[in-house]
């Protein structure tokens, strides 16, 4: 594994962007990815990116700005070379109920990606936990989000699978062709890490790392972004997660 991004989310709490950029350079980082907390000056985050020598193939865009911005989302898109742009969540009040409603959402998901697939730029949908709960008949809220997005690419993020109570290796194997890039982060053990909201560092926590790679190689994924939703020291994350994943791919 050559080149590994760094979703900048992680760091979000350890400003400035540009300290974060040269901290990600010297540890072995090559990419990152971007989220909306960083897109008020799309030509000054492609200046300090060209800055740090770090790419951004890869950001999470909120589907407010997709629907009514698209605009500002494209500059966003183009001052940073981007290739893929990722919509990240939807809030508890908008979560459908039912497999009609989330067919429905992947339709819409599928509609305000057009433009962006029209530029050449891939289009996809990153998870959480509550896309794997099943609803009243049994179905998967994921899979349904796919079939009502025919087109939609899936930033497939691994742990939060495993949050959700599903098997992150059937899906994977299920949905393998599906998958633009994968989320690698670790859960802590049970009861662990409280502070960082029961999250670790990659390779330091409960998660088989080594089979979830040799899945995700097989199903051809070729974008692996390091992310923990809340360390309470980001060098530490970067360093020993980037550290625990070339050893596994060596």
């Amino acid at each position: 594994m050559k080149d590994i991004s760094y979703q900048l989310y992680s760091s979000r709490e350890f400003p400035p962007l540009e300290k974060t950029l040269s901290m990600l350079k010297g540890l072995g980082y090559t990419q990152v990815e971007g989220y909306g907390g960083l897109y008020a000056d799309p030509a000054a985050l492609g200046a300090a990116l060209k800055a740090a020598g770090l790419a951004m193939p890869s950001g999470h865009f909120g589907l407010d700005m997709l629907e009514d911005a698209p605009d500002k989302a494209m500059a966003v898109a183009q001052a940073t070379d981007m290739k893929m742009v990722i919509c990240p969540y939807l809030m508890e009040p908008d979560r459908p109920g039912d497999a009609a409603g989330w067919r429905a959402f992947g339709a819409r998901l599928e509609k305000a990606g057009q433009p962006f697939r029209d530029a050449g730029l891939t289009v996809g949908w990153h998870n959480h936990d509550f896309e794997f709960r099943p609803l009243s008949d049994g179905s998967i809220p994921l899979q349904h989000i796919l079939d009502g997005g025919p087109t939609l690419g899936w930033e497939a993020d691994i742990a939060w699978i495993a949050r959700g109570k599903a098997d992150p290796l059937s899906w994977i194997d299920r949905y393998g062709d599906r998958i633009v890039a994968a989320h690698v982060k670790d859960i802590a053990p049970e009861g662990e890490n409280a502070g960082e909201d029961g999250w670790a560092d990659v390779g330091h926590g409960v998660m088989d790392w080594k089979s979830l790679l040799a899945a995700l190689k097989k199903a051809d994924v070729s974008l692996y972004v390091m992310e923990h939703d809340k360390p309470n020291d980001d060098e530490r994350f970067a360093r020993r997660s980037i550290a625990s994943l070339k050893a596994l791919t060596e």
